[in-house]
């Protein structure tokens, strides 16, 4: 498994970052459409539909809601960004009562339609930094990350009070606090980088601990969709790794708001 890993991290690192750094407009947002459709087939699983050719349809009707955006431009560009902000505190309700209001979203209909408010945002998100610079695309990716890093020792370290017990039992709520001094450390980091000052970088350090919180959340929906569903992966499409939802879970929470904030003048 580690071997498998390995070698897919190998291939798979360079090619990430070549597509998120190394093309811009219309040929990045191509990039990310690709990744982030290969995220929708794998939640149409989450959703319970079975048949291929339903799970192709649905992905169809995806990526045709992207490129109408595409075409309209910037003109129709925020409104994914609040829906999704807005999904995520639905979706924040419900992690937080599972399993007692599994009834309100557990229709393969539902699912679906949280599929769309957690999907499409991500991908309008990222294109959003990716316009803004790619300083900032570069801060939302590693803020993800420092999240996940920070969390994993401090939880290994110090984890006792479980965050959702019934959702993932391995997170903490030290984990999820190891989480938020790693990404107040990149804050800082970037503020004094980027010549902030001390209000922007008070700004920058404020939006960075919201959107780490928000990152997590990313991560327990996937958790709990699994769960409930009983499988281990959204797919195995990244061998050792899982799928590419299993990658990108807390991004997706992340980037709307984040681009949000960006496009408000953070």
């Amino acid at each position: 498994m580690l071997r498998q890993r390995i070698i897919t991290a190998a291939w798979l690192a360079p090619l990430m970052l070549a597509g998120l750094f190394g093309l811009s407009g219309g040929f990045f947002a191509l990039f990310t459409a690709a990744i982030v459709l290969l995220a929708g087939w794998e939640w149409t699983n989450l959703a319970g539909i079975r048949q291929r050719d339903n799970r192709l349809m649905l992905v169809g009707v995806l990526a045709m809601a992207m490129l109408m955006l595409w075409i309209s431009g910037g003109a129709l560009m925020a409104w994914p960004l609040w829906l999704g902000v807005a999904g995520w505190l639905v979706n924040l309700t419900w992690v937080t009562r599972y399993p007692a209001g599994v009834a309100q979203w557990s229709s393969p209909t539902r699912r679906l339609l949280m599929g769309l408010w957690v999907l499409l945002p991500a991908w309008v998100g990222l294109n959003v930094l990716r316009d803004s610079g790619a300083v900032w695309l570069l801060f939302v990716l590693l803020l993800v990350w420092c999240a996940d890093i920070g969390a994993y020792f401090a939880g290994r370290a110090f984890g006792r009070r479980k965050l959702a017990p019934r959702v993932s039992p391995g997170k903490s709520w030290e984990g999820v606090a190891g989480g938020l001094v790693a990404t107040a450390a990149l804050a800082l980091v970037f503020a004094s980088w980027q010549g902030l000052g001390l209000g922007g970088g008070l700004a920058l350090l404020l939006a960075t601990l919201v959107v780490t919180l928000v990152s997590v959340l990313g991560d327990l929906l996937e958790s709990m969709l699994k769960r409930f569903r009983g499988i281990k992966d959204s797919s195995q499409l990244l061998p050792g790794h899982g799928g590419v939802l299993d990658r990108i879970d807390s991004l997706t929470a992340a980037v709307p708001l984040f681009a949000l904030l960006m496009m408000g003048g953070l």
